[in-house]
């Protein structure tokens, strides 16, 4: 091989070699806040959150915000140091936030800053009432962030039963900050009474019940049946109130239907004939 052509090809070599360092040497540098553990206490500080390009070596164009993924409305500056601020931080402003920087002739470059909160349970069911036979679902919803461990147990006194999916009978379905509970074909003797969802994260966990009631097959009759006994009982009340004044009312064909007339009587009226005639 031409000794030329050597050397353009260890040059060529060298030169993808050091690509990468040279890439990383170009590209923009940010300092980002640190990361955010949010109170469970509603009168909070408001928290802001901070990223300053320190180094671009292409022009920079603007930055903006996201949180979990999507750009956060109204944050589009021009500046280097971009802040954003959460006035009245609860646990649903928990989450993956990232300042994204743009530029006119390179790709963009962000930082991600996470706000940290225990879950907050914001929706769940109280009851659930079922018939025997029939399936039940209980759910529960959340706010937080890391996104929590879900798991459910029925409470009996003060023991639980923790619960899987393995009788199958029980399926538990979780996604994120959402958990779901479903009991197929429900019995009456073992599955009425409390059941409790329950999310973990790395900053603590949080727990609530929903009463779960069964009723009986008849359950659906018994308006019916309630019915059907005052019926009964209003005629019985009438039977027993007819025989006992029917011995009262009914008049005996042997006593007489109107007064007698007394011997004296009629002898009164004979006398004053008699009188009548002598005169």
């Amino acid at each position: 091989m031409h000794p030329n052509a050597v050397m353009l090809l260890a040059v060529a070599l060298l030169g993808n070699l050091m690509l990468p360092f040279i890439s990383a040497q170009n590209e923009p540098k940010i300092s980002a806040s640190d990361q955010t553990i949010l109170s469970a206490d509603s009168s909070s500080k408001p928290v802001t959150l901070q990223c300053n390009l320190t180094t671009a070596h292409t022009p920079y164009r603007e930055s903006f915000w996201m949180k979990n993924g999507k750009e956060i409305s109204n944050t589009r500056t021009e500046q280097r140091n971009t802040v954003y601020r959460i006035t009245k931080p609860r646990a649903d402003d928990s989450g993956e936030y990232m300042c994204v920087y743009t530029f006119d002739m390179a790709p963009n470059a962000n930082a991600t800053i996470e706000v940290k909160a225990k879950p907050d349970i914001t929706g769940h069911k109280r009851s659930e009432n079922k018939n025997e036979g029939e399936n039940a679902m209980m759910y529960c919803k959340s706010v937080g962030y890391p996104h929590p461990t879900w798991t459910w147990r029925k409470v009996d006194g003060t023991s639980y039963t923790d619960i899987d999916n393995s009788t199958g009978r029980f399926f538990i379905t979780n996604r994120d900050n959402y958990t779901e509970l479903n009991i197929l074909n429900l019995d009456i003797t073992t599955d009425p009474g409390i059941y409790e969802c329950n999310a973990t994260n790395v900053i603590g966990n949080t727990a609530e019940t929903t009463i779960l009631r069964v009723r009986s097959h008849l359950a659906p009759l018994w308006p019916f049946l309630g019915v059907l006994a005052e019926i009964i009982i209003l005629v019985v009340i009438i039977v027993v109130y007819e025989k006992r004044k029917r011995p009262d009312d009914i008049i005996d064909d042997d006593e007489p239907v109107g007064p007698m007339k007394t011997n004296s009587t009629n002898n009164h009226k004979d006398k004053n004939i008699r009188q009548r005639n002598t005169k």
